[in-house]
């Protein structure tokens, strides 16, 4: 009897473990669909803020082209003119002057190309190989679409922008697309800091972003410094964490800096922040270059 007792005891307890077992499988794979989706909306506010830069991007372009037109559909008019009284003079200098402006219609032309193509390689799917890539080239690219993005949802945000790029860098081995989501975040980030401190009316406040990169030995560096409002240092250990986040909610999900550190750790580099309260922050990346 009591071997019996202690049997059904037993199996009693395995059946109780057994459904805990499947109740925090079902829990686990419910978090798993949750982060993923959570991931796949930050990648997608990421990408929103990111259109929006490059709406703006390639108006300039457009506005040029559309306006040159209309200056040689007036010209082409004045030619017709002109060669009907005979007068070759002017008609020679007309000629010149539409020529000059097809040129920067196609030269404009070709800059809502390279915008539009930028855009495609940037939405793709990573294949996860790296290339060399001019780095110089995609920290000024995506600091324009970054300030861009944020005047399109606030036209009254302004900045001081300053960078100083060492030209001895040249290429360096990465996959693109990921490092430029990493610089479109640190970017936001330091913009959303300057534009919160703005925001407190201190006084007399000059909100800039600087972006800087150096060659090293054996490493190149990426600096990203503004004088925003600073991370508190309490929380400081916790930044790269996953859904961690200092915003209101609604305004982040938490997974901007944790993606950043992954893909550069996926790079072999290294990412670093140096911050104080009410002061500003610089996040420093470092990737490996060899020559």
């Amino acid at each position: 009897m009591i071997m019996f007792r202690n049997y059904k005891q037993k199996q009693k307890a395995n059946n109780l473990l057994e459904t805990q077992k499947k109740e925090i499988q079902a829990t686990l794979l419910e978090l798993k669909s949750t982060q993923s989706q959570l991931i796949q909306s930050a990648k997608m506010a990421s990408l929103g803020e990111l259109t929006a830069g490059i709406a703006h991007e390639i108006q300039n372009p457009l506005n040029f082209v559309n306006n040159f037109s209309e200056v040689n559909k007036e010209l082409a008019e004045e030619l017709k003119s002109e060669l009907t009284s005979g007068n070759l003079q002017s008609a020679t200098e007309i000629a010149n002057d539409m020529q000059a402006n097809s040129e920067k219609i196609n030269h404009h032309g070709k800059r809502a190309d390279a915008i539009v193509k930028g855009m495609l390689q940037h939405s793709r799917t990573s294949t996860g190989a790296k290339e060399p890539a001019d780095i110089n080239a995609l920290c000024d690219e995506y600091l324009r679409l970054s300030y861009h993005g944020i005047r399109a949802k606030d036209n009254s945000f302004n900045a001081t922008i300053n960078t100083d790029f060492d030209s001895s860098i040249g290429k360096v081995n990465v996959i693109p697309q990921e490092i430029g989501r990493v610089l479109l975040n640190l970017y936001n980030n330091a913009f959303y800091a300057i534009n919160e401190k703005q925001k407190q009316n201190i006084g007399v406040y000059e909100p800039s972003v600087t972006v800087s990169t150096k060659k090293m030995n054996s490493a190149i560096e990426i600096n990203v410094k503004d004088n925003g409002t600073g991370i508190p240092q309490k929380v400081l250990d916790k930044i790269f964490q996953p859904f961690f986040t200092t915003k209101p909610t609604g305004q982040g999900t938490g997974l901007g800096l944790s993606l950043s550190y992954d893909i550069v750790k996926a790079h072999d580099g290294e990412i670093k922040v140096e911050t104080k309260e009410g002061e500003g922050t610089a996040f420093i990346i470092s990737l490996p270059f060899t020559a």
